[in-house]
């Protein structure tokens, strides 16, 4: 109970005396915002700048930009005799509908989310009138007038005559500070707000994308595709650069790129002569193509929208490594000319794909355990030095250039720290433990544990102490039992592995060996402790000493 709360239950009191209802309705709502505030301890963020009538147009015309270096213009290729637009049927749409969140921000149409799930019980004429005109109608019924045939129909005549609807095309940008406070328009990162048809209209076309995709598809490659992740992503990167410091004299120089702008570079032409090339639907990629005529930019793919990240990932299926001793998703290379031909190779893909190096976030971080180390030359990109760094965050993982992890675990122990202030918050408002234990499974036991396979085996005992004490304090708090990290650990290791053995197309998969008796597999080979106690061998230890039948 603080001073503030106090005083709204004694405005509120004062409103209930007199009998005014709608002073006693205004004290209400304002106690309980009141309320709800001090539990969770709210503060509102400052302003990312001022009020700025120009604002607008300046980032309307900074945005615009990519456009200039495009003189590509985005044709539709010729669709073969026998080729079959993507059809998509009612069951999936209805079921992409009522799964809208309807706390969703609205599009430019002002449609709220909440219509989503009115639509698949009817259509209103409104609706129809304004998303199946005329044109698109003539010689096709809509359907029996309830909302998913009425839809199904929509979705399926814009992909088989590749035409996207202006109405569905239509875009508001939101910039949103990257950075506090604000000094250039470039602090401002471009967020697309699209309509709530059009997200779930991409999400269907986006299930159909990845489940053509071929198995040729680069196997580094872990963006959208199944059984993958960022511990999957993190993992092979780390067993490569162990494996390899296993020799003699050996050292990884590991090259972390950051693109700049990545999304709003994206020429469309581009794009479509690389989906036809992974053996995508012709009509499919043609509706890519559909460019509004009330808009001039003709490059890029908006942030914000359903297919951009998938798009991007196919755009960069063919950046590959030139020599056998390189690996993209990292260089680990086992001679510098060989990395240097190879950053060479890949800033040349870049400039062919209309993609920028953003030299300034590149960051190289080299990893050596020799007696007598040498002095690296720095690596060059267009005449600048890429900085080289003693640590760096890669998918939300701190790697060091001593495979420590005590920066990541202290990391990790201050954002969990800080969530248990809130923990705290909700037990002194007299919530019940099974409430406190969902609340700190989703916002503190998920911190901890995040690609935990990939750094707790290497955890000094100092390291694991200082993680689990946050667990101990928050069961303290909860009044309930919680699971250690050690224990999540060991079950998460066995899980992923189960999963990698199940999965012949993994990138790991040909480390899980069977023994010729067919009863265990074979134990990778290491030398050194950091190998050993790495997510592969511990997950090939952990299937090994489990009960159950090799896979």
């Amino acid at each position: 109970m603080t001073a503030e709360v106090c005083g709204l239950l004694t405005t509120r009191d004062d409103a209930f005396r007199p009998g005014d209802k709608a002073a006693l309705k205004t004290a209400r709502a304002n106690l309980s915002r009141g309320k709800t505030l001090t539990i969770t301890d709210y503060k509102p963020l400052p302003q990312a700048c001022d009020d700025d009538t120009t604002l607008p147009d300046a980032l309307n015309e900074f945005y615009t930009w990519f456009e200039m270096q495009n003189d590509t213009p985005a044709q539709k290729l010729p669709t073969p005799p026998n080729n079959q637009a993507l059809c998509l049927s009612p069951a999936d749409v209805r079921k992409t509908l009522s799964r809208v969140n309807p706390r969703k921000a609205v599009g430019p149409d002002n449609i709220p989310a909440r219509l989503m799930d009115v639509l698949t019980q009817g259509c209103p004429i409104l609706f129809l009138e304004i998303y199946y005109p005329a044109n698109l109608r003539v010689g096709r019924s809509p359907g029996t007038g309830l909302g998913t045939p009425v839809l199904t129909d929509i979705f399926n005549t814009s992909l088989s005559q590749a035409v996207v609807l202006t109405c569905l095309k239509s875009t508001s940008i939101i910039p949103v500070p990257k950075k506090s406070p604000v000094s250039c328009l470039n602090d401002y990162r471009p967020i697309a707000l699209t309509p709530i048809m059009m997200k779930c209209f991409e999400r269907l076309v986006m299930r159909n994308i990845k489940t053509s995709l071929p198995n040729t598809l680069d196997p580094l490659q872990f963006a959208y595709r199944p059984n993958r992740s960022t511990d999957d992503a993190i993992s092979s990167t780390l067993h490569l650069v162990l494996t390899h410091l296993e020799n003699k004299d050996s050292y990884v120089r590991m090259l972390f790129i950051d693109f700049s702008s990545a999304f709003n570079t994206i020429i469309p032409q581009q794009l479509i002569h690389k989906l036809s090339l992974l053996g995508l639907n012709t009509s499919l990629f043609n509706w890519k193509t559909s460019v509004s005529p009330t808009t001039t930019l003709n490059t890029g793919a908006p942030q914000g929208c359903v297919l951009s990240p998938l798009l991007f990932t196919l755009l960069t299926h063919d950046c590959t490594a030139k020599f056998s001793s390189n690996h993209i998703i990292k260089f680990a290379a086992t001679t510098m000319k060989h990395y240097r031909e190879e950053v060479a190779q890949l800033v040349e893909w870049c400039g062919a794909n209309n993609l920028s190096l953003n030299v300034s976030k590149t960051k190289e971080v080299v990893m050596e355990f020799r007696r007598n180390s040498v002095d690296h030359p720095p690596l060059t990109i267009d005449s600048s030095a890429v900085e080289r760094v003693s640590s760096t965050k890669y998918l939300g993982v701190h790697i060091t250039e001593d495979l420590t992890w005590t920066t990541n675990t202290i990391s990790l122990s201050k954002k969990a720290q800080q969530r248990l202030h809130f923990l705290r918050r909700l037990k002194r408002a007299s919530l019940p433990p099974p409430i406190l234990t969902t609340f700190y499974r989703g916002t503190i036991e998920s911190v901890l544990t995040s690609c935990i396979t990939v750094w707790y085996g290497n955890c000094s005992a100092a390291d694991r102490k200082t993680l689990q004490r946050t667990v101990n304090t928050a069961a303290k708090i909860i009044g309930a039992p919680l699971p250690s990290l050690l224990d999540i650990f060991l079950a998460q290791c066995s899980g992923k592995a189960t999963s990698i053995v199940k999965d012949p197309t993994h990138p790991s998969h040909h480390l899980f060996q069977l023994l010729p008796s067919g009863r265990r597999y074979r134990s990778i080979r290491a030398h050194s402790a950091r190998l050993l106690n790495s997510f592969f061998p511990q997950a090939v230890r952990a299937l090994n000493s489990s009960h159950l039948t090799p896979l």
